[in-house]
């Protein structure tokens, strides 16, 4: 089978700015600079600490601003310029020693930005026998000394929560503990998220569903909770591009179709063609707009070029989506956030929506008409025709695929009562078994507290009726988002 990606990939070149991760994490450790001349070796072994944290969050993402080792009001003062000059997205503050509150705070008081704290043992329990054994006194509390990260960490949180410093803790081992660092991954990962969302573009095409009063979105609480810029897009603009289209780069895309899709045999020549038309036009939009993703709704008032493109964009929609550019249907542009979120996590995201319930499965049938996110799903995603898109302008071809069967997780963006945002998330299983083929993407979906309990539990929180759904179970990840974005997380299960 063709990797629908590793296809886009091969015969388009463009990828948005804001595809990537710009994430610059600040590292710095403390101590206290009255210990250096009484405790020979302690500064350097320390320094080792942080050396070690640095390569270890190195891996995990290569742009680590280290600080080193502040030991003084004066060297934090240093390093608060650093982060902030250096516009770092996050700290991480490495507890080496004890060290006063007042090294500390400065660092973070600049740069504004989350602050993570390390309390890190270099190891898993002191050799007490060995210890007891040294004979110098002075060796011994060094000794102790270099095990003493937990020490500082009451007053620093005292003195974070007094000051309004919002701070989060990791409790674990330098080395030899793999808890410890998968949740400083978490962190690192949740944070280039943030900073993914905070660049990112949306473009909006067209205008709400009329009616569909739960879509609508308060787009300045999206910048104020997110970031990143919108950008309103006319439904005539993509009708221009497709204009400028030749009949060599359609038969090219018209090849892409037959290589990503599992184009069936009743579709029809004229309605694949229209669609590789719009799909190459598409890329032209979201490149010209720096696209990172996309909401849209046209209902149409008898302009042909406008409704010929919207009724064609299925395909090139679910690629843009395949390739990072994750599009929503029906102008949801709270759920275009939770798809480019669930795919900034790498876990895809592809839009969804209550189909029906099958109680003697237990399970929730979820789809949605339009694009999918071909890129995970189970097996080759079928194009089939329709001869009418139910309660939208046009026919033509649409995409029918599943969720990959495993682990998944649900996410919605939220609108509450009074404007604010909150992210709500569930863990579910996509399960294998009779699904509608009617040309749409839907899935089979089992859920731990069962069909009934889930769904009244998802409901009484007032999301839209749409998610994003995303492979594997991310739930910890998103609620990590939600702390560095001061986002409300709800589990359901």
């Amino acid at each position: 089978m063709t990797d629908p990606i590793a296809s886009v990939s091969a015969k388009q070149s463009f990828l948005p700015n804001n595809s990537k991760s710009t994430l610059k994490i600040g590292l710095f450790g403390i101590g206290l600079d009255t210990y250096w001349p009484q405790f020979e070796g302690l500064k350097k072994r320390l320094e080792g600490y942080l050396a070690i944290v640095e390569q270890k969050l190195g891996a995990i993402h290569p742009a680590v601003l280290n600080a080193g080792l502040v030991d003084s009001p004066d060297k934090a003062f240093a390093a608060g310029r650093l982060f902030k000059t250096e516009d770092v997205d996050v700290i991480f503050l490495h507890v080496t020693t004890y060290a006063l509150s007042s090294t500390v705070l400065p660092v973070v008081q600049r740069a504004k930005v989350p602050v993570i704290i390390l309390n890190l043992s270099p190891e898993a329990a002191i050799d007490y026998t060995a210890f007891n054994a040294m004979t110098d006194r002075t060796k011994m509390t060094g000794e102790w000394l270099s095990y003493c990260s937990a020490c500082p960490v009451p007053e620093i949180a005292n003195v974070f929560n007094r000051t309004g410093i919002k701070f989060h803790q990791i409790t674990g081992m330098l080395q030899h503990d793999p808890e410890c660092w998968n949740e400083i991954t978490e962190w690192v990962e949740a944070a280039k998220v943030a900073n993914m969302m905070f660049y990112n573009r949306m473009g909006c095409m067209g205008h709400y569903y009329s009616g569909m009063l739960d879509i609508y979105s308060d787009l300045t609480q999206q910048y104020a909770h997110f970031g990143g810029h919108i950008e309103l897009l006319e439904v005539e603009e993509l009708a221009s591009l497709r204009k400028a289209v030749t009949p060599a780069e359609m038969n090219e895309r018209l090849q892409l179709f037959y290589e990503t899709f599992d184009v069936q045999k009743d579709c029809a020549k004229e309605e694949l063609e229209k669609a590789a038309v719009t799909s190459v036009a598409l890329d032209r939009l979201a490149d010209k707009h720096q696209l990172g993703s996309m909401a849209y709704y046209y209902k149409g008032t008898g302009n042909i070029e406008n409704e010929e493109a919207i009724s064609s964009i299925i395909l090139g929609n679910s690629l843009l989506t395949a390739r990072g550019i994750p599009v929503a249907g029906e102008y949801e542009i709270k759920n275009a956030q939770a798809m480019k979120i669930m795919d900034c996590f790498g876990a895809g995201g592809s839009f969804t929506e209550y189909y029906a319930m099958d109680f003697n499965d237990d399970v929730v049938l979820m789809g949605h008409d339009g694009p999918g996110h071909i890129a995970i799903a189970e097996g080759k995603t079928k194009v089939r025709p329709l001869g009418v898109y139910h309660g939208k302008v046009g026919k033509g071809v649409s995409v029918e695929m599943s969720v990959k069967n495993g682990p998944v997780t649900l996410l919605s963006v939220v609108e509450q009562k009074g404007g604010s945002l909150m992210l709500l998330v569930a863990e579910a299983e996509a399960v294998p078994g009779p699904i509608l083929q009617i040309g749409n993407t839907n899935s089979r979906y089992k859920f731990p507290v069962g069909a009934r309990n889930f769904v009244n539990s998802w409901n009484s929180y007032g999301p839209a009726h749409h998610c994003a759904i995303g492979l594997g179970h991310i739930s910890s990840k998103i609620e990590k988002l939600g702390q560095l974005l001061n986002m409300d997380v709800v589990k359901v299960c």
